[in-house]
Parts: C-alpha cells; sequence; structure tokens
C-alpha cells in the first residue's frame, strides 16, 4: 500500500492546480477506515496522515466521486475527533491545527485569513541552515517567519489606506445620507482584501467593494423601506440608462442611489477600457439591469402574495443576490483581457451561475426564519411548502445542502479544466467569491449578524500579526 499522507497531499496539491488526477486511482485504496488501521500509519496513529486524508476528501470534482471521498471524509473526521477528545494527537501536529481542520472545510476559507493563521502557528524551529562558513548556525525558519509577517504588516497599511479612500467616496456620493441603508465599508472591503489580496490588485479591491457598498444600498432599498413607486423608479432609470434624464427622479434618494450607481460604474468602465482595450460600461448597465429587474420581481410577490414556482424564484434569485455589478465588472480590471466572446460564452456564464446558486441558496438557509415573518419567498419556504403534508424542514434544509454542494462541485470543476477559454486570474476570482460566501452565510447571516464578519475584517485590514516571541539564539 503506498504512503497515505504523500497520495492524499499529492492527490489535492495537484488536482487544485488543475492536473486531471483520478480520486479511484489516488485515494480509492483508502475509503474504508479499516485501510487505516490496517497500515502502519493505524499503528502509530498517525494524525498527520488522517488530517492529509480529511482535506483530500473535500476536493470533489465530479459527482461519481461522491461515494469514495464522502466516506475517506467521514471516517477520518470521526478519528480525528477521537484523538482530540483522548489527547492521543500526534506530537507533531498541534491540536488546535486538527480542530480548525474539521470545523473550516477548505471551501470556507479565505486566503489572506488563512496567510495570517499560518504565519501566527509557524513553528520557527523547525528548520535550520548554515548561513555562511564564517556564521553561526540560525534557524531559517524565523528569517522565513519574519519576511512574511512583514509582508503582511505591509498589505495592511494599503488595505487601511484604501479603506479609507472608501469611506471618502460613501461621503462624496453621499450614501451616508440614506437612512434606511447598512452602510458598512468595512464588511464590504473584506471580500476582495482577503482574495484579491495583492497590492497591485488596487484597482479590483476597489472596484468589488464599491459595488458591494451599492449593491447593500440598492438591496435595502427594495427590502426595507422603498415604496413601490421608489423602486419601478430605480428599475426605469437603469433600464434607461444614459437617456435616465428622460425619466426623472420621484425622491431625493432614489436619485442618490441612482446617481451612485451610474458614477461608479461609468469610473470602473473608462478604467477597465484601458486594460480590454473596448468599451465594457453596456455590460455594466446590462448586470444593473438584471439586478433591479430581479428585486423588483422578488418585492412583487412580497407585496401582492405570489407563490412562485421554485424556477421562477430560482430565475429572479440568483441575480438579485447581486455578484453580477460585484464580481463581474471587477473581473475587467483583474489583469488578463477578456473579449466578448469569452464574456458571453457557456463556461463563462455557467461559473456565473453555480457561484450565484450557493450564494443564493446558502442566503435562503440562514434567513428563511426571518423571512417567513417578513411575508417573503425564499427557496427554503417555497421547497416547504410544496412538499407534500407532513414534510419537514430539516429535510428541506438538506435538499438545499445537497444542491448547494452540487453547484459547488460544478463550479470547482470549471476552475480546474485545464483547457479553460477563460483566464485562470478570472477562474480564481469565480472560486474565491464561492469561498466568500460560504465564509458570509455558513453559520449565520453575516450581513445581518455583522460581528463575526467585522472580527475577520479586522483581523485582514486592522489587527496586527499576533506572533509569540521564540527564544533569542546565540
Amino acid at each position: 500500500m503506498l504512503d497515505m499522507t504523500t497520495c492524499a497531499m499529492a492527490f489535492r496539491l495537484l488536482r487544485m492546480h488543475g492536473y486531471d488526477v483520478s480520486s479511484d486511482a489516488s485515494l480509492g485504496q483508502f475509503s474504508e477506515e479499516s485501510s487505516f488501521h490496517d497500515s502502519i500509519q493505524g499503528c502509530l496513529g498517525d494524525t498527520e496522515a488522517l488530517l492529509e486524508l480529511h482535506k483530500a476528501s473535500q476536493v470533489q470534482i465530479r459527482e461519481q466521486e461522491t461515494a469514495i471521498l464522502r466516506s475517506i471524509g467521514s471516517w477520518s473526521a470521526k478519528l480525528l475527533e477521537q484523538q482530540l477528545r483522548s489527547n492521543k494527537v500526534s506530537r507533531n501536529i498541534d491540536p488546535a491545527e486538527v480542530d480548525y481542520a474539521l470545523k473550516h472545510p477548505f471551501y470556507t476559507t479565505l486566503d489572506r485569513l488563512e496567510h495570517r493563521r499560518n504565519i501566527e502557528h509557524f513553528k520557527t524551529t523547525a528548520i535550520q541552515v548554515l548561513k555562511s562558513a564564517y556564521r553561526a548556525c540560525v534557524p531559517a525558519g524565523e528569517e522565513i517567519a519574519a519576511l512574511a509577517a512583514a509582508d503582511f504588516h505591509a498589505s495592511q497599511t494599503v488595505y487601511q489606506e484604501e479603506l479609507q479612500c472608501l469611506e471618502s467616496w460613501v461621503k462624496e456620493l453621499r450614501l451616508q445620507e440614506l437612512e434606511f441603508a447598512r452602510i458598512m465599508p468595512l464588511i464590504c472591503f473584506f471580500p476582495p482584501a482577503a482574495t484579491l489580496f495583492p497590492c497591485e490588485q488596487h484597482e479590483a479591491r476597489m472596484a468589488m467593494s464599491k459595488h458591494n457598498i451599492l449593491l447593500t444600498v440598492v438591496d435595502d432599498l427594495f427590502d426595507v423601506e422603498g415604496s413601490r413607486e421608489e423602486m419601478e423608479n430605480l428599475v426605469k432609470l437603469v433600464e434607461m440608462w444614459d437617456a435616465h434624464n428622460r425619466v426623472g427622479f420621484c425622491s431625493e434618494r432614489v436619485e442618490i442611489v441612482f446617481r451612485a450607481i451610474y458614477d461608479t460604474s461609468n469610473h470602473l468602465a473608462a478604467k477597465a477600457a484601458a486594460v480590454q482595450k473596448r468599451s465594457i460600461i453596456h455590460h455594466l448597465a446590462e448586470l444593473w439591469a438584471n439586478t433591479v429587474r430581479a428585486m423588483m420581481a422578488e418585492a412583487n410577490w412580497a407585496m401582492t402574495g405570489h407563490l412562485p414556482t421554485f424556477e421562477e424564484y430560482m430565475a429572479a434569485g440568483e441575480p438579485s443576490f447581486g455578484l453580477g455589478p460585484i464580481v463581474l465588472a471587477s473581473l475587467y480590471l483583474v489583469g488578463p483581457e477578456l473579449p466578448e466572446d469569452v464574456v458571453t460564452s457557456q463556461e463563462y456564464n455557467e461559473m456565473f451561475r453555480h457561484m450565484n446558486v450557493c450564494g443564493r441558496l446558502l442566503n435562503d438557509l440562514q434567513s428563511y426564519e426571518r423571512e417567513k415573518e417578513q411575508g417573503k419567498v425564499n427557496s427554503v419556504l417555497l421547497l416547504l411548502a410544496l412538499e407534500e403534508e407532513g414534510g419537514s424542514i430539516e429535510a428541506v434544509k438538506r435538499e438545499v445542502r445537497r444542491a448547494i454542494e452540487a453547484s459547488r462541485i460544478q463550479l470547482l470543476r470549471l476552475v480546474l479544466r485545464n483547457e479553460s477559454e477563460v483566464p485562470w486570474p478570472c477562474r480564481q476570482v469565480f472560486w474565491n467569491i464561492c469561498k466568500v460566501v460560504h465564509q458570509f452565510y455558513v453559520h449565520v447571516d453575516g450581513y445581518a449578524s455583522a460581528k463575526q464578519m467585522m472580527h475577520a475584517g479586522n483581523a485582514v485590514v486592522h489587527h496586527p500579526l499576533q506572533i509569540p516571541r521564540s527564544p533569542a539564539h546565540i
């Protein structure tokens, strides 16, 4: 039998870098718990092997892999939990690492938070090198940790400046005057800072953050405060776009919202034209039009008491979630050129759809109780209403989670395809935003209960690293 740790790590790393590695050939021999107990790793109670198998089990890109990977994930998690409870974690593994891996699947982890955690838990005494024939042996790990910490803190300085610019932009556009709107610059800046983290991605980070704030404002207008007249007025303004003067504004706050959308989109389009070598403003206008039309449809359902079919709900629910203006607009500033035929391709739009499905359904799982009280439509409530008498909410939630899992698997498969016309940096953004929505909604509604996301945002942007001091080396 091949080495478990090596096979599992190789499978995970190769697959996540686009290699078509078979789960059956790489991990099939470990599908049963007995394979561990019968191995030398099992005799030694090797936590590292279990941990790598558990991580590998999550990298699924085909539905037919479900049986093997789910079995490995199940028994490896069980044995890791047993080791934690009985204090039998291998000495070379930090029990906190095991606990973290069990609580945070890789599709819920964000790069910059992972970087922070890795730096803070890096064991500087693990590696030593002789720097020169005339100098003492110095822990190379200590230098690596120092460089990583310096880079992290330098990035935080950049992020803090960008956050200040974002707060100034909010004031310039008078968004803080909208008493109904949740203005949350840090929470809206956190996703791009945690995923588009290189300093040179400044323009993409700012574009995504601004559109995130705008989407939240528009959502609050439709979901909380706006009258039917105001909602219909905003939809018409966005549909008319450059000809919006023919429509006029029914209220000052609609004017503030529309001008913020219009001016920000045109500013982004001007910057993107230099990267893309073409105008993309028509696409931005279309993204916003699709979003507000979908929000209007949902508002009409709530006002009239109409119960849509599940297909009708998802047709509106996916664009109303708002990732079109937030993500697709920002992709034009990530770096690679995105020709029109790529943006309109089936592959590009399938990635967008699967990312949207994950976001919408994860949001619905966390918000269905609140939305039931408010008389709103939600996929969980809709499926429950369509169930035969006696159907349970837990059964419906399991069905929704299966749909989320299916879309997540399909998205990862598309992202990792070798023969893709969508540039790799753009595919990475689709996957990273899928991870963001899992981070925001896996346990709570990260926008409705902002405490957890504020903590995560501060960890990326403001809070200095907490690195234990190591003994001085002589």
